[in-house]
């Protein structure tokens, strides 16, 4: 059985939860336009202009894998800027906003789900997403689970084991959490046990390997992991799909010197996807070019599903 959902549960969950105030930043950074990212420091003295620049890649997968997959992009960007340009693995969400709140990340992906609060704490300035030949963009969140494990339909998951992948995830953790309780009165410790996969690659291979009776997990890497061989389609069963997504967003920390910057967005811009490790890892879910985006307006819908959830976003 396999549900589409739309914005309806999450407004109504907004509604029914306590009122939350409207995102902002840390008191640490301005936002003198209103477009919701830290603004760029006035004076020269306060930009960072290294000799290296740190790259990460969202830790949704095997960041060996993907170290390999990103060079060719890496070698253009150090082309442009003139600078050294250095893969940095993170292991969790919440490491890869630490690093770069501490300055030792410039340049990175975050997953939908962490870019609000690298946003909020970290003075990440997005700019960019992958999006598909047409220009169209996006993921589904999906509840899976395994042929033969009991668990046909949503409503089947009550009192067994549903696997998130981290609290800071979309698909892994807030959206699956807001919409089961928003349109099935489901509660994780109430209504079914929630555990902790780390990794949505984690989910889907626990659950196609029967470790997990149902997951939450971002269907584009769902995608990539069929594509490669990893996980059979006939291995796991949809019991639920989302709405489209944004999907990961790319962007600089605020206080890279602006030239700097520039430089680094005209990377992503002009960069030749044709026959590159880039192209052949991600057609496997779509993705074909980067495109322009606003945090303020593409990621309304993940502020919206944070909001009513109960999301707060403090910085130490």
């Amino acid at each position: 059985m396999k549900i589409f959902a739309t914005l309806t549960a999450f407004a109504a969950l907004a509604m029914a939860g306590p009122a939350m105030a409207e995102f902002r930043l840390s008191d640490r950074y301005t936002d003198n336009d209103g477009d919701l990212i830290a603004d760029i420091p006035e004076s020269a003295s306060d930009w960072l202009d290294p000799d290296t620049i740190i790259f990460a890649y969202t830790p949704v997968e095997d960041p060996a894998v993907y170290a390999e997959v990103w060079q060719g992009f890496l070698d253009h960007m150090a082309e442009l800027t003139g600078k050294k340009v250095q893969f940095f693995p993170v292991q969790s969400n919440a490491a890869q906003i630490e690093a770069m709140r501490a300055g030792r990340l410039h340049v990175a992906g975050f997953n939908t789900g962490s870019n609000p609060l690298a946003v909020a704490c970290a003075g990440f300035r997005p700019f960019t997403m992958m999006a598909a030949a047409d220009g169209s963009f996006g993921y589904e969140m999906e509840i899976i689970s395994y042929p033969g494990s009991g668990v046909d339909k949503i409503e089947d998951i009550k009192g067994k084991e549903l696997a998130f992948t981290s609290e800071t995830s979309n698909s892994g953790f807030k959206a699956p959490s807001a919409l089961l309780k928003a349109e099935f009165g489901m509660e994780a410790g109430k209504d079914y046990n929630a555990v902790f996969s780390g990794k949505h690659d984690n989910s889907v291979l626990g659950v196609a390997n029967k470790d997990y009776t149902a997951a939450a997990i971002a269907n584009s890497v769902k995608a990539r992991m069929i594509e490669r061989g990893v996980v059979t389609e006939d291995q796991l069963n949809i019991l639920y799909t989302s709405e489209t997504f944004p999907t990961t967003g790319y962007g600089v920390v605020y206080n890279l010197a602006p030239e700097l910057q520039d430089k680094i967005k005209e990377a992503f811009f002009s960069f030749d996807w044709a026959g590159t490790k880039l192209e052949e890892e991600f057609q496997k879910s779509g993705e074909a070019q980067f495109i322009p985006i606003t945090f303020k307006d593409n990621w309304s819908v993940i502020r919206q599903i944070d909001e009513a959830s109960g999301v707060s976003y403090e910085c130490n």
